[in-house]
């Protein structure tokens, strides 16, 4: 359906060179999408597609958000959907966590979320171009985990800045939403996910009602249709993707 198509668009994602920012670039260009791509490394990674702009930047910076911006402007001047999904876990655990890594879960997770919006939308209203966003938070910013005080917190706050965004940015035309995933098999994740036979990792299937661990093209679609047309009328809202884990108190025995 047209409705769903995003012919005509372009994209920024942030954390796109693998996991789940990957993921949601690949099928954003599937959508019909002009999509720039986002890492750390400042080789081009083998996984961007060829025609595919690519730009490198380090979001603890306090200038890369906006330099991230004007790249992303430069390689696509339609540039009118930004999606923000890099982020990142650095916690120990609350008695040995240190301000270092505290603040630094701060400044990725939530303060460079925050500059590359307020970039995005300055550009967007000096061009008087509507426009979306989609935030990556997760089901930790309403449901808390055992040592994942600092990234929790985060979470919870880009659960509010989602909000409060759509509140700001609607006389602009910008709309502002999220997606909240679950335990999604990432490079951050399966690191303590592997082998399967981890008794966590055999708790947390009982736990989803969908009996598996998430993968990163089931959180793509939800990102393709925020941004479509099909979701014209929504904004402020976040999508929960995570087979069900939040939904029952117990699980499967």
């Amino acid at each position: 359906m047209h409705t769903f198509s995003l012919e005509g668009h372009a994209a920024l994602v942030t954390g796109s060179s693998q996991g789940l920012g990957l993921a949601m670039g690949t099928a954003m260009r599937e959508a019909g999408a002009g999509v720039v791509f986002h890492g750390l490394q400042k080789e081009r990674p083998p996984e961007i597609p060829d025609d595919a702009a690519y730009v490198s930047a380090d979001l603890l910076d306090a200038e890369a958000p906006q330099l991230l911006i004007d790249a992303a402007f430069a390689a696509q001047p339609d540039l009118n959907m930004l999606v923000c999904n890099a982020g990142s876990f650095f916690d120990l655990g609350p008695l040995e966590m240190t301000r270092e890594r505290w603040d630094k879960t701060f400044a990725l997770n939530v303060t460079a979320t925050f500059f590359l919006a307020q970039a995005f939308a300055q550009k967007l209203s000096a061009e008087q171009r509507p426009g979306c966003i989609v935030i990556t938070t997760s089901t930790n910013g309403f449901q808390a985990e055992a040592e994942s005080c600092a990234y929790d917190a985060s979470k919870g706050a880009l659960v509010m800045l989602i909000r409060s965004l759509a509140v700001s940015l609607a006389p602009l035309g910008i709309r502002v939403n999220g997606i909240a995933p679950g335990l999604i098999r990432t490079p951050l994740t399966s690191t303590w996910m592997e082998p399967r036979a981890h008794d966590l990792l055999v708790h947390y299937e009982k736990k989803i009602l969908l009996g598996r661990v998430g993968e990163p093209q089931d959180c793509a679609g939800a990102v393709v249709f925020l941004c479509s047309p099909a979701a014209k009328y929504i904004t402020g809202e976040i999508i929960t993707i995570d087979g069900g884990l939040t939904v029952s108190q117990i699980g499967q025995m």
